[in-house]
């Protein structure tokens, strides 16, 4: 069913269309999540492709979006091409790459994913190999202030009000070893990455193994390990065995990898739960799962381990990472 307020933002992106010389098209709104961007699908006898609607809010967001696609693109990252914007109107004509995500084919087995992720994979260190001084004119550095306020957000919409934090001395360490952890990320030599490069992010081709890769308007200088580190426990919750044949044993085992990847599981709780509060409640169900895997990461560091036993009941309640 149809949001009360696309019926005229349909009629303002036809009237847009008809002004680039493309007729007898259909509009159809994608559903999303609850990003005020806005997504539909073009019909017509020419290639399918995708309108993004940008609120007025959201227009820096889609300047980010083109200068994101043009670096990308120039370094041989796939993702999708932009075939007209109108920054005013804040309307962005795009590419569909296809209507699922490597997520939402997760089901078709390991053989068939592991190629994509390893494709998945090569395009991440495409990615570190952009120019670092143009990808930091365009966000900030994904350094350790950054990385904790997310952890600050997971603390204080689940770790708290659930009680996770423990009892006071064992709060006071744990937030003592966030912060440890979030400044030894920093310390690594920061490299351009995606920022949120996991298999939702992430669309596969229909034949090879082949990836296109979504929403990269937030890339920025960030800990060399992160977008692995995404990629291999945001919403897939790859077994250990599967992370190392991805990433390779040393980079699995390696403190750089299992700090972003300690990191990232928390951030995420803060994510899912705040989602829920603003209607989109479906990823709830992977929060305790994100838990249990940051609690395998954390207490596996020099500055967790601490930890193991004040939180193992609590933590330990998921998935193993």
């Amino acid at each position: 069913m149809e949001k009360a307020s696309d019926s005229a933002l349909i009629d303002s992106i036809g009237g847009w269309l008809k002004s680039l010389g493309i007729k007898d098209f259909e509009v159809l709104p994608v559903p999303g999540d609850v990003s005020l961007r806005r997504y539909f699908r073009l019909r017509h006898e020419a290639a399918p492709a995708i309108v993004a609607a940008y609120p007025e809010v959201l227009r820096q967001t889609a300047d980010r979006f083109v200068e994101t696609t043009a670096l990308l693109a120039a370094a041989g990252v796939r993702v999708p091409r932009i075939h007209a914007f109108d920054p005013g109107l804040g309307l962005m004509l795009i590419e569909d790459a296809g209507a699922t995500t490597m997520f939402e084919e997760r089901a078709k087995g390991w053989d068939w994913l592991s190629r994509r992720l390893a494709a998945a994979r090569d395009a991440a260190e495409e990615i570190q190999r952009l120019d670092a001084e143009a990808v930091a004119a365009i966000n900030p550095p994904l350094d350790a202030k950054a990385l904790f306020r997310e952890l600050e957000m997971t603390w204080e919409l689940h770790l708290e009000p659930t009680g996770l934090c423990g009892p006071q001395p064992v709060a006071r360490e744990l937030r003592r070893c966030l912060v440890e952890l979030c400044d030894r990320l920093e310390a690594e030599a920061l490299v351009p990455c995606h920022r949120d490069y996991m298999a939702r992010n992430l669309v596969c081709e229909p034949t090879g193994t082949g990836i296109t890769v979504l929403d990269h308007q937030d890339l920025r200088l960030g800990p060399p390990e992160y977008d692995l580190a995404s990629l291999t426990n945001d919403s897939l919750f790859l077994t250990p065995a599967q992370c190392i044949e991805i990433v390779g044993e040393e980079t699995w085992r390696s403190a750089g990898f299992r700090r972003a990847a300690a990191q990232r599981s928390l951030k995420i709780v803060g994510t899912f739960v705040s989602f829920s509060r603003r209607g989109s409640s479906h990823y709830l169900p992977w929060v305790d799962d994100c838990i249990a895997r940051a609690f395998g990461y954390l207490t596996s560091l020099p500055e967790g381990e601490a930890l193991s036993e004040p939180l193992r009941a609590s933590w330990q309640a998921g998935s193993r990472s």
